[in-house]
């Protein structure tokens, strides 16, 4: 099979590089994404290979390009996006570090005169308050005694009571605090915060006491400005003040007006330069990865290369050498191994969902088949089971398409959002789900809770009034009628594509829809499971254990289908072999069933002639031999052991497929579960707005409609939806792989430069 069914085939390459043209050619291949390296030097520390001083090169510019990335986002300067192919990984470091140097100047200057800018204004607030308290003590200047002296400032409003309890207990009553609040808020000259700050005017006497007041403002963290001696000296100071106000601002928006610039040269050169360093150290730790020669002039790396690949592998080191001027060409030798290699599946962007769905039970093991391919359809389809609704699928399916016919821009775009980056990954999966939804939904006849009469109903209740059945009188005495299918002209034929319309208005819809999904599902079951033991062929012949086909595989799918590929047939024939005219004729298959394990006739009508020897057979045949039920990984090496390990996974896969059976129950339950919510939402919220005949009941149409519409996507799409969505993969990944998927191989992670972006979200460069 292909590499859509099965992964790649691949080989175990040496690379040998020589020393001039290593890095280009490893710039190559990281372009190309073909390779995987292997590590050459596992004993050797992490700190004492060859390349690390290039490396620490490397963080360091990866230091200053997130410095000015850092400064280039609190300017609102974005990067322009650009694609990652064909840059260089070649880095003008001298330019980086003049950048760095330029710009922490200029952000050195620019901090400097906001400080200076701040202290001025502080210090322009202080004078214009305690003049007030000038003022007012100079009406009292008589009563205050000569060399009276003063201290003045800023402290933060929080801190004020505690600063006034200790200059009380400290100076002993030899001071004279004022204080006011600061009309507006400034910003904290250490940390830069907005705080509302206090100004006060300290009166004291004595340098003693001076001192101390000197001390608590520092141990408060006051900010202190001078105090003029008198009016005119104020008036000077303010002047001043003033005028170095505006030249401050002046240069202040000069200096800002320059960073801007230089910022805005370099932000457009800064996602270039974010692609180059990262791919440079990714290089450089490729390169600690291989071995060098005896001579020191040639580098020999191991990588797993897929073997459709290998004409590209040459022609990428022809590349490189040809870039790094080599005089001997690199080149590539082939070698065997008997190490596991790496699992690769290639994928688009359609596949690459159902591929991860797969891979989140497990990678699968090297050229082993991929269930991938089937469950593109077998997915949604079993989704669509339990989720069947024509209305809730066509709001997915647009939901879906929308995002399909709009994925270019979301992708420019890079959201942050996680859940909208995880259904918008999914957004293939989901327009499937939508449109297999769509179809189950016409099967069941099902869209929001209500039937569509499309192609007219087989049933007609006129007959029972021309046969003379019902009266005008059997109508007003009984409120339950029954059709009778006997009768001529009551049961015309089958609806032609789904459930008939008609069991939407029956008492006993409830009963026919469990007991046709019921047996839908059992259907449904059996099949995926068989298909799944049937796919477990091209592993045994891949693989070459042709034995494991008549000691696994075929006791396996007949006891598989002895059992309950028999329950099948016995479905699929009753509904062949009775009608509705006929139905109250028909056997129960449980019954029946129960009777073939138990291998005795018993008292019920036999399905067809001849069943309790067909039945005796088939069970007879679905008991297993001892020979046939062990796997060709846990075959024992003890002989002596061997019938434990025998009876061991007979059991297993006998109890195995019973519970895997009543697992697809599961199909019925959350159908029948959706659809009960459904006519509930319907009946509990829409009936409502509907049945209001007056003109008032157009505008209350509206909210009720609305609530319906909410309700449904929040309810019947997202947590239903969710829910179907688990059920469903827990039948893909336990039911159905577990038949002939093991999943416990090693990703293909080959070195490719695609897949920097996401570094660039986790080192917030981008």
């Amino acid at each position: 099979m292909g590499s859509v069914f099965r992964s790649e085939e691949m080989c175990l390459v040496q690379l040998f590089l020589q020393s001039g043209s290593a890095y280009d050619c490893i710039s190559e291949l990281g372009e190309m994404g073909l390779v995987e390296f292997r590590d050459l030097n596992p004993s050797v520390n992490s700190f004492q290979r060859r390349f690390v001083s290039e490396i620490k090169r490397c963080e360091e510019m990866e230091r200053i390009l997130g410095e000015v990335t850092e400064m280039d986002t609190k300017a609102g300067l974005l990067p322009p996006y650009l694609t990652l192919c064909g840059l260089s990984a070649v880095v003008p470091q001298e330019q980086l570090q003049r950048l760095e140097v330029e710009l922490s100047e200029v952000a050195r200057n620019k901090e400097k005169l906001q400080r200076n800018l701040l202290e001025l204004t502080e210090y322009t607030h202080m004078l214009r308050i305690t003049r007030t308290f000038v003022h007012s003590r100079s009406r009292v200047s008589a009563s205050i005694p000569l060399g009276c002296r003063f201290v003045s400032g800023l402290i933060h409003r929080v801190k004020v009571e505690a600063f006034e309890r200790m200059l009380w207990r400290v100076c002993k009553g030899y001071t004279i605090l004022s204080y006011a609040e600061l009309g507006e808020s400034l910003a904290d000259l250490d940390t830069g915060e907005i705080s509302t700050n206090v100004v006060f005017l300290i009166s004291f006497w004595g340098d003693q006491i001076g001192q101390k007041v000197q001390k608590i403002c520092d141990c408060y963290h006051c900010h202190l400005y001078p105090h003029p001696e008198n009016d005119e000296e104020r008036a000077d100071v303010m002047d001043s003040l003033r005028t170095r106000i505006q030249d401050l601002n002046n240069v202040l928006h000069r200096t800002e007006e320059y960073l801007r610039q230089v910022l805005q040269k370099a932000s457009e050169s800064a996602f270039t330069w974010v692609v180059q360093v990262k791919k440079m150290k990714a290089i450089y730790h490729i390169l600690n990865l291989c071995s060098f020669d005896v001579t020191n002039k040639c580098l020999i790396a191991e990588v797993w290369c897929p073997v459709n690949d290998l004409t590209n592998l040459r022609g990428a080191l022809e590349e490189g050498s040809r870039k790094g001027d080599a005089t001997v060409p690199s080149f590539v030798n082939r070698i065997p191994s008997n190490d596991t290699p790496p699992t690769l599946l290639r994928t688009n962007k359609f596949t690459s969902g159902f591929q991860s769905i797969v891979e989140a039970y497990g990678v699968g093991d090297y050229r082993e088949v991929s269930p991938a391919p089937y469950t593109i359809i077998t997915f949604p389809f079993l989704f669509a089971v339990m989720f069947g609704d024509l209305g809730h699928g066509m709001v997915m399916a647009c939901c879906a398409l929308w995002m399909v016919l709009t994925e270019k821009s979301h992708k420019r775009k890079r959201s942050d959002n996680e859940i909208w980056t995880m259904f918008f990954e999914g957004r293939y999966i989901i327009l499937m789900m939508g449109l297999f939804s769509v179809y189950t939904g016409l099967i069941y006849n099902d869209c929001f809770s209500k039937s569509l009469n499309i192609f007219g109903s087989g049933w007609s209740v006129r007959a029972m009034f021309t046969d003379q059945q019902w009266t005008n009188e059997t109508l007003q005495t009984n409120t339950l009628l029954i059709l009778d299918p006997n009768v001529s002209g009551v049961f015309v034929g089958p609806y032609p594509f789904g459930i008939d319309p008609i069991w939407n208005m029956a008492v006993n819809r409830l009963s026919f829809l469990n007991s046709y999904k019921m047996k839908m599902s059992v259907i449904i079951g059996v099949v995926h499971m068989s298909f799944g033991v049937v796919l477990s062929v091209f592993n045994h012949l891949h693989f070459k254990q042709r034995f494991n086909i008549s000691l696994l595989f075929l006791p396996e799918l007949l006891f598989l289908l002895c059992l309950f590929g028999y329950l099948v047939f016995m479905i699929i024939y009753k509904w062949l072999a009775f009608g509705a005219r006929d139905s109250r004729l028909a056997p129960s298959i449980l019954i029946h069933f129960i009777n073939m394990f138990l291998m005795q006739g018993g008292d019920n009508t036999p399905l067809y002639p001849g069943q309790v020897g067909v039945s005796d057979g088939v069970m007879i045949q679905s008991v297993p031999p001892d020979s046939g039920y062990f796997h060709r990984d846990t075959q024992p090496k003890e002989s002596s052991l061997l019938p434990f390990y025998l009876a061991i996974h007979t059991i297993e896969y006998c109890l195995g497929c019973i519970s895997n059976t009543a697992s697809y129950l599961r199909l019925w339950a959350l159908s029948l579960a959706h659809a009960q919510l459904s006519e509930v939402l319907w009946a509990m919220v829409m009936r409502l707005g509907l049945r209001m005949t007056s003109r008032l009941g157009v505008l209350f149409l509206v909210p009720v409609f609305s609530l319906f519409a909410v309700l449904t996507v929040s309810i019947l799409l997202v947590m239903e939806g969710l829910s179907a969505f688990l059920h469903a993969l827990r039948l893909h990944w336990v039911e159905f792989q577990n038949k002939f998927y093991h999943g416990t191989g090693i990703k293909f992670a080959p070195f490719d430069f695609s897949a920097l972006p996401s570094v660039f979200d986790q080192d917030g460069l981008l």
